[in-house]
C-alpha cells in the first residue's frame, strides 16, 4: 500500500512537470528563426504571398503566440497532436509506429549496462589494486572516453563489413521467416550493435559508482558480523554487500535515464534504427513543429514512466524509503 501511494504521489508530480516542459518547449521552438512554411516552399520559385499567408493561416502560425499555445494544449488535452507537415500523417500514428524500437533499444542497453557494470565494480572491489581491479579500471577508462558515435561506427566497420556477423543496420530484415520466434531472433541480431555500442558508456559509470560502493559497504560493522558468523564469501558478498551497495547506482540509473534517451537519439541515426530518435532529427531538420513536440512530449512521458519503475525498485532495496 506505501509503495502504490509512493508511485501516486510521483504521478501526481510529473504532471505539472509535463505540462510546464511542453510549454517550454513549444515557445522554445516558435523561437527558431524561420517556420514550416519557410521549408515547405525552399525551392519553390514564384510562390506568391498570397499563398505563403494562405498556407500560415491553415497551419495556425498566422495568430498570435499565445492563441497558438492555447490551441495545442486544447488539442493535448483530447490526445489529438497534430499532423505531421513532412509526412502528412497524424503526428500520434507516427510516433505510436517509432515508439516500440526506441523503447527496446534503451531497456536492453540499460538492462546490460546496469548488470554488466555491477557485475564489473564488485569484482572489481574484491581484490583492490590487483591484476582484476586493474585491468578492469583500464576497460572501464576506455569506455568511458569513448564517443558512442565513433563505437558505433567502429562496430559496423569490424563486425559488419570486415567480419559479416550482425547486419549494418536497420531494424528487421524484410523477408526475415513467417513466425514470432523467427522474426524476435532477427530483431535481436539486428539489436546487438546499436545496444552495445549505447550501453557501453553506462557500463563505464556503474562499474566505477559499484566498485566505490561496495569498498564503502564492505568496511562496514555488518559485512564483519556476517563473516564472523560463519557465513561463506560468496553468501556474504551477494546478501549483503551487494544489496546495500547497489544503492547509489539505482539512484544513478534514475537520474540518467533522459541521457540515455539522447545517447539513443545518436545512436538511431548511426544504425538506421528507425526509432523516436531519427524521427526526431527528421522533424528538427524539416522543422515539423507538430512532429517535434510530440516526440517530445513521449520523450517526457517514456523517462517519467522508467522513474516511477527504478523508484519502485529502490523501495524493495531500501525499505526506509516506505517507511518514510
Amino acid at each position: 500500500m506505501r509503495r502504490r501511494s509512493l508511485v501516486l504521489r510521483r504521478l501526481l508530480h510529473a504532471v505539472p512537470m509535463v505540462l510546464a516542459g511542453m510549454c517550454l518547449n513549444f515557445l522554445l521552438l516558435r523561437l527558431i528563426p524561420g517556420d514550416p512554411v519557410d521549408v515547405l516552399l525552399n525551392g519553390a520559385e514564384g510562390a506568391s504571398q498570397a499563398y505563403v499567408d494562405h498556407l500560415r493561416a491553415a497551419f495556425g502560425l498566422d495568430q498570435p503566440l499565445p492563441m497558438q499555445l492555447l490551441h495545442y494544449l486544447a488539442g493535448l488535452a483530447r490526445l489529438h497532436l497534430g499532423y505531421s507537415l513532412m509526412y502528412s500523417q497524424p503526428v500520434l500514428d507516427l510516433i505510436l509506429a517509432s515508439l516500440f524500437p526506441t523503447v527496446l533499444l534503451m531497456t536492453v542497453a540499460i538492462t546490460v549496462a546496469f548488470l554488466t557494470g555491477l557485475a564489473l565494480g564488485a569484482i572489481s572491489a574484491r581484490k583492490v589494486h590487483g591484476l582484476r581491479d586493474n585491468t578492469i579500471s583500464i576497460l572501464v577508462l576506455l569506455g568511458f572516453a569513448t564517443p558512442s558515435f565513433w563505437l558505433g561506427l567502429m562496430l559496423i566497420v569490424l563486425f559488419s563489413v570486415k567480419l559479416g556477423w550482425f547486419p549494418v543496420g536497420g531494424f528487421m530484415t524484410i523477408g526475415a521467416g513467417p513466425g514470432l520466434v523467427a522474426q524476435a531472433v532477427d530483431v535481436a541480431h539486428h539489436l546487438v550493435l546499436p545496444a552495445g555500442a549505447l550501453a557501453l558508456f553506462y557500463v563505464a559509470i556503474y562499474a566505477r559508482v559499484m566498485r566505490a560502493s561496495t569498498l564503502e559497504v564492505i568496511s562496514l560493522d555488518f559485512v564483519r558480523t556476517a563473516r564472523a558468523k560463519g557465513l561463506s564469501e560468496r553468501r556474504v558478498m551477494l546478501l549483503h554487500v551487494v544489496r546495500n551497495a547497489l544503492l547509489p547506482v539505482v539512484t544513478l540509473l534514475s537520474m540518467q535515464l533522459g541521457s540515455l534517451l539522447g545517447g539513443a537519439i545518436v545512436i538511431e541515426t548511426v544504425f538506421s534504427w528507425p526509432g523516436l530518435g531519427r524521427l526526431a532529427q527528421e522533424a528538427v531538420m524539416q522543422r515539423d513543429y507538430n512532429l517535434l513536440l510530440g516526440i517530445l512530449l513521449f520523450s517526457s512521458v517514456l523517462v517519467i514512466v522508467l522513474n516511477l519503475v527504478v523508484d519502485a525498485f529502490y523501495a524493495r532495496l531500501d525499505p526506509r524509503l516506505e517507511a518514510a
